[in-house]
Parts: C-alpha cells; structure tokens; sequence
C-alpha cells in the first residue's frame, strides 16, 4: 500500500514537474513572439497577435506561478528546504520583477484595443515602441537570471545558507 501511494506521489510529482517546465517554456515563447511583434510595424493584425501573445504570456506566469507553489508546498523537497536556498529566492524575487515589468507592456497593448475594434492600428511614436521594446527585453533577461537559478538549485547549489 505504502509503495502504491509513493508511486502516485512521484507521478504527480512528475506531472507537476512537467506542467511547470511548459508554462515556463509557453512563458518564454509568448516574450518572444512580443518582441518580435514589436519590431514590425504595427497593424491591425500584429497588434491583434501582440494582444494574444501577451493573454498567453499572463496565463503561463500564473501557471507557473501556481504549479511552483504546489510544487514547494506539496511535491518536492519541501518549503524549509527552498526558503534556505538562495537560488531559490533569487529564483522568485527575479519572477516577481519579471511580474512588475510586463505591467507597462500590458497596459500598453491593451489601450490598443480601441483602434482594433475600429479597424486601426494604433498610432505609436518610436521612442515608444523602443521603451516597450526594451521593457521585453529585460523581462527576457530576467528568465534568463530565473533558468540560472534552477540550474544551480538542481545542483543543490546555494542550499542551506543562511539568508540572514
């Protein structure tokens, strides 16, 4: 009976894993079809997509989100283990600038729906776009931090030191 429960918490472990790691990848995949986007000029159908790629973009960070923290809570080495892993930290506070970074893109892109629904692109100056531009390029390097730091957390690397 013991190994049956075992087994089912490793594959929902496993499948928690792999949801994580999916969200993750759509997440990347959404900032980069953005920017993209954002270096053509805009139009009725690019904005459209901008549009599409940015919902995307919100529902893979609140996947991952929310798969991370079961993962934490319930299916890997438990909560005290990552709260004393710097990686781990670092992990989340770039996560949660990442969060803070999309909010101008966001609200940009969804003040933009008006013209679409018109039938028009929205009229945008250039040091505009380049700031929006910009702004999706740091959430990019951001990830890019949060994969070096689950890189060095399946090493075990940084666990176990004092944070204070």
């Amino acid at each position: 009976m013991i190994a049956a429960r075992e087994g089912t918490v490793v594959i929902s472990s496993a499948l928690f894993a792999f949801l994580h790691h999916l969200a993750a990848f759509g997440l990347v995949a959404a900032l980069a079809i953005e920017l993209v986007l954002l270096r053509q000029p805009l139009t009725v159908q690019s904005v459209r997509a901008l549009l599409r790629a940015d919902m995307l973009y919100g529902i893979a960070a609140a996947v991952v989100l929310t798969v991370g923290a079961l993962r934490v809570l319930f299916f890997e080495k438990g909560v005290q283990y990552y709260m004393h892993s710097v990686p781990f930290v670092v992990k989340v506070t770039l996560f949660a600038v990442v969060g803070v970074l999309s909010i101008r893109p966001t609200m940009t892109f969804l003040s933009w729906r008006g013209a679409v629904v018109q039938g028009q692109a929205p009229v945008v100056d250039e040091p505009k776009i380049k700031a929006l531009r910009r702004l999706v390029h740091l959430e990019l390097a951001a990830v890019a931090g949060i994969l070096l730091c689950a890189a060095l957390m399946a090493r075990g690397l940084g666990s176990g030191l004092s944070l204070g």
